[in-house]
């Protein structure tokens, strides 16, 4: 592959001209898909506000929801790494807007759920249609923005979770109240069919905002079309050269399986804090699930807003990265038991506090455990390791309901505090296993390093960009 070179590394990496793309890349792309993701993560956790209702209208019990809500992971996870592959065939463009009309004709489909079996065929197929959309933005994103800016990149992506939950909380409880007052639906009906035509319309508008890649992007001049693809092309020709290649060599690297355990423990913390986020805040206060609650439910996310950008941004060297990840998971370990520990006390204030450092915290990890396996994954190794360490990943939110619900009942707890426990034990495994990541070493990481302290050697730069 061959590259047109500056005189050295971090002059490729620090021109101007790669500035200035990159936040026309920034500006064009983003916005849409964060709202992708919006809706995304709307829809799949809507189902917390309903699960009240579903139990009094349809006679869905705790199991059962418990079954619907992390069944979603399953269909997510089977369907994952042929969905990113495909999305490699037809481009993004195409793929994550089918994604999103899919998935958002299935949500629409909710509102007309008649018993346990409906809601949890629903739910898997939710899964099913909804598979690849994560880790094919992940990938979109690997493919437009070096690695020095990935982080601020995926932590903006990420603000799609807080601002779903800070916007869909109130949206939710809103429907429902207004669903409520009109004759022979029920609010949960409703709520799910608008929010569910909502991502229908979020997939047609990606089809038209949305650009494969730097090459077909019309809105950068020549000097930034270059620049951005001289950088990408110095960044894949390293990651090439030191990085499984192929869909069956990714899926038997050890690195891959490794952060593939780290986000499993993320997801843990991130589904047993969300699914039940509307219950805890309503038993925290002694309220009915409604508006008042989603505004209070509300709370945790617009910090983490804050908290995931800011972040983000700051964690732009291998040791930033693998320092704040670790605080992170153990930040948000202790914020989980904390919160268990405040409602078992009747603390409602001190428990909102901590589901909002929580939330804070493990907001702010995903970004960053993101970043390690894009610094040396591309091509179909890239489709297939990012694929398999999300769908694998998340799991964690198959399992966090389950284990929430099984040990409140083994525990014979009424307050749910045992359940909460146990979703906090984990974070602190991946806590251990961010240190572990000293010991892996990449040739990207060296221009990460390149890019932050300009202290690269030329012979090596020009190595480099020879290739």
């Amino acid at each position: 592959m061959t590259v047109t070179k500056p005189s050295t590394t971090k002059e490729l990496l620090d021109s101007p001209v790669l500035k200035s793309a990159i936040s026309k890349a920034s500006f064009r792309l983003m916005p849409m898909l964060v709202i992708l993701y919006v809706v995304a993560f709307l829809d799949r956790t809507n189902v917390g506000f309903a699960e009240a209702a579903l139990e009094a209208d349809k006679g869905i019990s705790a199991g059962a929801y418990a079954l619907g809500a992390g069944i979603f992971f399953i269909g997510y996870a089977l369907f994952e790494i042929p969905s990113n592959l495909l999305l490699t065939k037809f481009g993004a463009k195409v793929w994550l807007a089918r994604i999103a009309v899919t998935w958002g004709i299935v949500s629409a489909c909710f509102a007309f759920v008649q018993d346990e079996t409906s809601f949890v065929i629903l739910r898997f197929l939710l899964g099913v249609t909804e598979a690849g959309l994560f880790p094919g933005v992940i990938m979109f994103l690997a493919a437009w923005f070096p690695n020095k800016v990935r982080v601020k990149m995926f932590a903006i992506f990420y603000l799609a979770q807080p601002f779903s939950q800070m916007m869909g909380a109130p949206l939710s409880g809103w429907l429902i109240n207004i669903g409520d007052q009109v004759p022979g639906v029920q609010g949960w009906q409703v709520m799910f069919f608008v929010e569910g035509m909502l991502a229908v319309l979020a997939g047609i508008a990606a089809f038209f905002f949305l650009i494969n890649s730097p090459q077909d992007a019309k809105f950068l001049n020549k000097d930034e079309k270059k620049a951005l693809l001289d950088v990408m092309a110095l960044e894949d020709t390293v990651k090439e050269e030191t990085g499984p290649r192929g869909v069956l060599a990714a899926m038997k690297n050890g690195k891959v399986w490794y952060f593939t355990v780290i986000y499993f423990c993320l997801q843990i913390a991130v589904y047993g804090v969300t699914f039940y986020l509307p219950q805890q805040v309503a038993q925290l206060t002694g309220q009915k699930v409604g508006l008042a609650v989603g505004l209070m439910a509300a709370i945790p996310w617009f910090f983490g807003i804050f908290a995931c950008y800011f972040i983000g941004k700051a964690a732009n060297t291998i040791i930033r990265r693998r320092v704040w990840g670790t605080g992170l998971f153990i930040s948000t370990g202790l914020c989980i038991f904390g919160s268990a520990w405040a409602g078992a006390n009747h603390l409602p204030a001190l428990g909102i506090v901590f589901i909002t450092l929580a939330v804070c915290s493990f907001l702010s990890i995903g970004p960053i455990a993101w970043s390690y396996p894009t610094a040396f994954l591309t091509g179909t190794a890239a489709a297939a390791g990012i694929g398999l360490i999300n769908s694998l990943g998340n799991l964690g939110g198959f399992v966090a309901p389950i284990l929430r619900t099984t040990v409140n009942q083994v525990t014979a707890s009424d307050t749910g505090t045992m359940g909460v426990y146990a979703l906090g034990v984990l974070p602190f495994l991946a806590a251990v296993m961010m240190i572990g990541t000293r010991k892996f070493k990449n040739k990207a990481d060296d221009l990460l390093e390149t890019s932050a302290t300009g202290t690269a050697g030329t012979a090596k730069d020009q190595a480099l960009l020879e290739k």
